[in-house]
């Protein structure tokens, strides 16, 4: 069986999977070493999404950018012993598994966990799904980031409440919404009161792809984070290596 990943670069310009060695940025395991791998492809189309090229194959899916990646040079299909085999050479004790929706190739990644029985398991999933059950008993912890309305997804696709409350009884699942403006944050309360979400299993992110823009948002989110008992987090990777693949 073959994965499907996002590569780190265009094909033709020598680019290859993204699995890489890097320091969690994100989240609760933020600063912890890691080996990352970016599966391609994703049900949803967020308008501000940073990783566009592991979904926006054409135009019709929209994306603030208006860019559109040509499939054959941003995706590569490896089978699951040689994915097994790149991650186990980077060495690292836990494995972050993202996307695009990771979740979607559910199938190959029980093969693939089968084949690296001794590393924790990280699952980044825009919570719309939930994994086959010979993944999630290897998972260690999910990090679910519900999309809010600002991401341009009709809500019926983004939050669905069966899967939500799945998540929110789920110990391991912490849950991670991108704020772009304060008044995001309303809609985080709502689903809050709603599904009621573990005291500080929910975090607040920035949007944005560069360290001026998360600081700048950080100083309106931060008191927020506060008034509500939410904890915030960074985006380390963007103030250490910039918008990059493979960081």
């Amino acid at each position: 069986m073959k994965l499907v990943l996002a590569t780190d670069g265009a094909v033709a310009d020598g680019g290859g999977p993204e699995i890489f060695a890097s320091l969690q940025g994100e989240g609760p395991s933020v600063g912890t070493p890691v080996a990352f791998m970016r599966l391609s492809r994703c049900n949803l189309a967020c308008t501000w999404c940073d990783t566009a090229y592991t979904w926006r194959f054409d135009e019709s899916r929209p994306h603030r950018d208006g860019i559109a990646f040509e499939r054959k040079a941003n995706q590569a299909a490896l089978e699951v012993a040689d994915v097994a085999a790149r991650i186990l050479a980077l060495g690292q004790k836990r494995l972050v598994i993202t996307g695009g929706e990771p979740l979607l190739q559910g199938a190959a990644l029980a093969d693939l966990m089968a084949l690296i029985p001794d590393m924790e398991i990280e699952i980044e999933t825009n919570g719309t799904t939930k994994a086959p059950s010979h993944v999630d008993i290897r998972v260690d912890q999910y990090n679910v980031s519900p999309k809010l309305a600002h991401s341009g997804n009709e809500g019926s696709q983004a939050l669905i409440p069966e899967r939500l409350d799945f998540y929110a009884c789920d110990p391991r699942a912490y849950f991670k919404f991108v704020i772009a403006k304060p008044e995001d944050v309303k809609e985080v309360l709502e689903l809050q009161r709603r599904y009621m979400f573990k005291p500080g299993h929910v975090f607040l992110m920035p949007e944005g792809t560069d360290s001026e823009t998360l600081r700048a948002r950080e100083e309106w989110l931060s008191p927020l984070c506060l008034q509500h008992g939410f904890r915030m987090s960074d985006r380390l990777h963007i103030h250490l290596y910039g918008d990059e693949r493979g960081t």
